[in-house]
């Protein structure tokens, strides 16, 4: 049986699941339906109404909270695990990838870009150059990138990403990416960003032709807290999660196809202005196909 389905029955059990009452006092009752006065007979059959209407309300509450429980686990068992960074090592290039597959990230920065390692969970975090009042081409930027490989191309199958994040108010631009791989112009594209001045994140897939398919998360996460984000693509279906809670969801075709021998990229595009740098700090980046 399914999540959903044993948080359903269990709410429901101790509405459906009443002993049973004598045959003696089944045949009462009919008599006493039968002898009572029309008025009654209704008021009898409106309550009987209410507690099927209650009933559907449990079972609507259950699936959802069959819901959440179920976003809230999946991040760890679903998809086979393809990369991994925590940056626990105190470094800021060089990073290896704890997935075991190789993708080691390095550094590609301008205009003086540094991205400094902080603590963070008795570990540390990357904190990402603070936004610039200047010209882009003035402003130092800074990005992390691992070389491109086909193990980071989903295709047309399930993939999930994600990362936790640290973005002040004052932090937030049009646009900042935290991790992805392949650009949305040029290439097919997966991408997790935070968008506009009320710092919401989105998840962002892009095939051959489908043209850019954007879901854009109802809250914010640029309140100076650490937030867990994820995206993820599942069949037919592309969401948004922060801190484990659906946030955004919109349909997408099965065909939409994601390869290219684009670097995968945590913070910012590349090493150039125009970058949509993050500025905030960046902890736990990972990613799962499959």
């Amino acid at each position: 049986m399914t999540t959903r389905r044993v948080l359903a029955s269990a709410a429901l059990t101790g509405l459906l699941c009443a002993p049973t009452a004598p045959a003696a006092a089944a045949t009462s009752t009919r008599a006493q339906w039968q002898a009572a006065p029309a008025v009654s007979v209704r008021a009898q059959w409106q309550a009987a109404r209410d507690t099927g209407a209650r009933v559907q309300a449990l079972t609507a509450q259950a699936v959802a909270a069959a819901e959440l429980a179920h976003a809230a686990v999946s991040r760890a068992t679903a998809g086979l695990l393809v990369a991994q960074f925590r940056f626990d090592g105190g470094r800021a290039t060089g990073i290896a990838d704890e997935s075991g597959r190789g993708h080691t990230l390095r550094l590609v920065a301008g205009n003086g870009g540094v991205v400094r390692a902080v603590p963070h969970n008795r570990g540390q975090a990357l904190r990402f150059p603070p936004k610039c009042t200047g010209k882009p081409r003035t402003c130092a930027h800074a990005a992390l990138q691992s070389p491109s490989t086909a193990a980071l191309n989903p295709g047309t199958r399930d993939i999930a990403y994600g990362a936790s994040v640290l973005l002040p108010r004052d932090q937030t631009t049009k646009g900042q990416n935290v991790v992805q791989k392949g650009y949305s112009t040029s290439t097919s594209q997966w991408k997790l960003q935070v968008d506009g001045a009320a710092g919401r994140p989105s998840c962002v897939l892009v095939g051959a032709r489908p043209g850019i398919k954007i879901v854009r998360s109802t809250v914010s996460v640029a309140d100076g807290h650490w937030h867990d984000i994820e995206c993820r693509r599942r069949g037919t279906a592309l969401t948004v999660l922060v801190d484990g809670a659906v946030r955004g969801n919109r349909p997408i075709a099965a065909t939409l196809s994601i390869t290219n021998n684009r670097p995968l990229s945590v913070g910012g595009k590349g090493s150039y202005a125009d970058n949509d740098q993050f500025h905030g700090t960046v902890d736990d980046v990972w990613v799962r196909i499959g």
